[in-house]
């Protein structure tokens, strides 16, 4: 893949949203009045309002509950509490976050399937209520912590094609989600319904079809012993906009609709409410990461490419570089003309730190040290994502306007 800027330094392929453009323009114009240190992320929260009031009208009737991993800042946090947003939660960190900035105890579910006992006892003592589990062990630990509480068992799906699968790591196969939905009714819990995600960035409207059909037969099969499942919790997945542009949330909306519709309708239980956990989707396109060239070089005097190298990297904020999988839209504020290929690294002493090299991006020939890059689309899992202070380097600074 190959991916280029205009002769003005701008990040033309694919075309930006106007949505995205307008947060750009004000996000360049905080940039050029305050010159903040680099790197640095800068987020405009009018754009994650603009967003979640476009999911909120494609799926009206669905519980938003925003993916806090995604962006955990404070001001994104309160935004969304006066929206209305419900939260989805990993740790107790991320508990206290949400109940400081003003979220109710009863608008969070603890989503994170590995916990420890302590937690669950620490998060019922808050005021959550809505855990989900995927093991009798864990499952055992919420019912003796958090006794009365509801509970989604989180199914494991094939690979839907995202660009960032999730793996193994999460979720039981249905027959065992049955099983455990079974059971948590039996401890005193109440059986909330089945949970899936499908995977970071999907850009297939179609990839949920798989993880509603099995929580359709789920529903069905515990339906026969008396047991009501009121919600199907489909996850994140939901798309930011990079360099393959993503199919309209209209798109993702009537794929949900049709597939719950056809698995629902034929599966015996009743049709249930919906859960959404998106992410990447408010945030992602709401972020600007500026960072400086450290140095241009090439490693021989034959190379076609030339080494960039810029004060942000896979342990400061562009952890999602790994492998390649997120290519983000680049642009060059201040540097145009002609363009030629380089490869683009980190700040660290680490040979992983290196950013793109197979995809290959196209710069302006007088690039030199001191000029700025900005990454688009960085919103989501840039700043979350920083190490602690990896080489010395220190986490990625975010400012929200």
């Amino acid at each position: 893949m190959e991916v280029g800027v205009s002769q003005r330094g701008l990040a033309t392929f694919p075309p930006s949203s106007g949505m995205q453009c307008a947060a750009i323009g004000r996000i360049r114009s905080f940039l050029d009045s305050r010159t903040p240190s680099t790197p640095c992320l800068v987020v405009d929260l009018r754009s994650i309002r603009e967003r979640y009031l476009e999911l909120t009208a494609a799926i009206p009737d669905a519980q938003l509950f925003y993916a806090v991993k995604a962006n955990p800042a404070c001001e994104i946090l309160r935004l969304l509490v006066e929206l209305g947003a419900k939260f989805d939660v990993a740790s107790m960190r991320e508990i206290e976050l949400c109940l400081a900035e003003g979220a109710a105890p009863g608008d969070l579910s603890y989503g994170n399937t590995i916990k420890k006992s302590a937690d669950i006892a620490a998060a019922y003592a808050l005021g959550v209520r809505q855990f989900t589990t995927d093991s009798l062990a864990d499952l055992t630990n919420i019912a003796e912590r958090a006794p009365g509480s509801s509970v989604f068992c989180r199914i494991m799906l094939a690979d839907t094609g995202s660009v960032t699968p999730f793996g193994r790591k999460f979720g039981c196969v249905p027959e065992m989600a049955a099983d455990l939905l079974g059971r948590a009714a039996g401890l005193g819990l109440a059986p909330a319904g089945v949970s899936f995600h499908v995977g970071s960035q999907q850009l297939n409207p179609a990839a949920w079809e798989a993880g509603i059909a099995a929580a359709a037969g789920i529903a069905a099969k515990l339906a026969k012993r008396g047991i009501g499942l009121p919600l199907v919790n489909v996850g994140g997945g939901f798309p930011g906009r990079y360099t393959r542009l993503p199919p309209p949330v209209s798109a993702y909306a009537a794929a949900l609709r049709a597939a719950l519709a056809r698995h629902f309708g034929d599966a015996g239980s009743p049709m249930p409410g919906v859960v959404l956990e998106p992410g990447r989707f408010l945030v992602a396109d709401a972020g600007l990461l500026r960072s400086e060239v450290v140095l241009v070089s090439r490693k021989s005097d034959r190379d076609e490419h030339r080494w960039v190298y810029v004060d942000v990297g896979r342990y400061n904020g562009l952890a999602e570089t790994e492998n390649e999988y997120i290519t983000y839209l680049l642009s060059t504020p201040g540097r145009a003309g002609d363009t030629g290929p380089v490869i683009l690294a980190g700040p660290t002493c680490d040979g992983d730190d290196v950013l793109y090299q197979r995809s290959v991006y196209h710069l302006p020939v007088g690039l030199r040290a001191g000029d700025h890059i900005d990454f688009l689309g960085t919103g989501a899992y840039t700043a979350s994502y920083s190490s602690i202070a990896f080489n010395g380097f220190a986490p990625l600074p975010t400012h929200c306007i």
